[in-house]
């Protein structure tokens, strides 16, 4: 028995070593969210004083990048519904999703993409069919313009004209409410 052991353990210590010697190192994780389209929201995160139409603050919001490829929003406005939204690049259908629900009970499922360098959402929102711009300034300020259209988008009209602006550092930042 014993003689018959030793050629087999030899046999077996051989057949094994070439084997580990010619394995390729494990590739490293692929990101899922490294492609350019994930990130071509990235202009909106930040904390944000956010102004409208006549110069007056008139909410902070928070905008945060989330789970790897998505951009979370806080809304909290002085008066009204605070509320938020989901948003995400859906690298099969091309185009990037925005989810928003606020604390009124309103909830709306966006569409839309990058042309040139605004992103343009919509979505039916409360009844209207709602269109959304994204502009970047740059002085590091980002535009939120807003139309609406009753006739299936044939026409619009302006809806709501935001202006975020960077929050001063240094100056304490609300905590978005749940």
């Amino acid at each position: 028995m014993r003689n018959i052991r030793r050629p087999l353990a030899a046999l077996l210590s051989f057949a094994a070593g070439p084997a580990l010697a010619v394995q390729a190192p494990a590739p490293p994780p692929v990101d899922p969210c490294a492609a350019a389209e994930f990130h071509q929201f990235d202009f909106w995160a930040g904390q944000w004083d956010v102004y409208g139409p006549k110069g007056k603050q008139v909410a902070n919001s928070l905008i945060e990048k989330v789970y790897g490829c998505g951009i979370r929003e806080n809304w909290m406005p002085f008066q009204g519904a605070g509320g938020g939204s989901l948003n995400i690049y859906v690298p099969g259908a091309k185009h990037w999703e925005q989810f928003w629900i606020d604390s009124g009970g309103t909830r709306a499922l966006f569409v839309g993409g990058l042309k040139g360098k605004d992103m343009v959402i919509q979505g039916e929102w409360g009844g209207p069919l709602v269109r959304i711009t994204y502009t970047p300034g740059a002085d590091g300020s980002v535009r939120q313009f807003g139309e609406q259209s009753t006739d299936k988008g044939k026409t619009w009209a302006p809806s709501f004209d935001l202006m975020y602006k960077p929050h001063l550092s240094g100056t304490a930042f609300p905590t978005p409410q749940s």
